[in-house]
């Protein structure tokens, strides 16, 4: 094995919590579920992975090392991340404010390509540069010297977290996604729930750019 057995169980645990532990990712996936239903939550899912998988590369190549040491890069990627965040907040609250009839309530929320939620929801992930720090801070913990290329080990250690991160997700999003399939039954409430949305994305828009 690339990584010690000990360390990888000890760091399969910690993963673990902190996959559990709310946060922007899954907050956004779980409006999506509520919003969009379950489809849309799980392909939000699959983008957050894709963006964790980007970030577990560039740790494993260097490049976080170069964000971390350059304050520049760091500020442009986190800006860039809420302004992203921000634009998605501000077209979810105006979609809303169009004149709609019912029908058009109960499937305007299926109505969102799922290559654009995909995209978005890697977007959204890649654009954070907090995740870059955490996977530069967090993996170095669990490689041992004695074990053979750090770089190997890094790569099993990133994508273990890319997995528990996707099933910790696609769970939140099969939960959401049910919830959400009640709650479109009552046309109105889609109107609700992409304003909701909106919010939710402003004020994620604000956390990455304040925090």
């Amino acid at each position: 094995m690339a990584v010690n057995p000990g360390l990888y169980a000890l760091f399969v645990t910690a993963a673990l919590l902190i996959c559990v532990t709310p946060g922007p990712d899954m907050i956004y996936i779980l409006t999506h579920g509520l919003s969009q239903g379950t489809r849309a939550a799980l392909v939000a899912a699959g983008g957050m992975a894709a963006g964790m998988l980007c970030h577990t590369t560039a740790v494993v190549f260097g490049v976080a090392t170069l964000v971390r040491s350059s304050p520049l890069a760091y500020e442009i990627l986190r800006y860039a991340g809420a302004a992203y965040l921000a634009y998605m907040g501000v077209r979810t609250l105006l979609s809303t404010l169009r004149s709609h009839t019912e029908e058009e309530l109960v499937t305007d929320a299926a109505a969102l390509p799922t290559w654009l939620i995909f995209r978005r929801a890697a977007l959204t992930n890649l654009l954070n540069p907090k995740i870059l720090l955490f996977y530069l801070a967090f993996l170095p913990q669990f490689v041992s010297s004695s074990d053979g290329p750090a770089g190997v080990q890094l790569l099993v250690l990133g994508l273990t977290f890319v997995v528990l991160g996707l099933v910790v997700d696609g769970l939140i999003a099969l939960l959401s996604g049910k919830i959400g399939t009640l709650l479109h039954r009552r046309p109105r409430a889609s109107t609700w729930l992409d304003r909701f949305s909106g919010v939710v994305f402003l004020g994620l828009a604000a956390r990455v750019a304040i925090a």
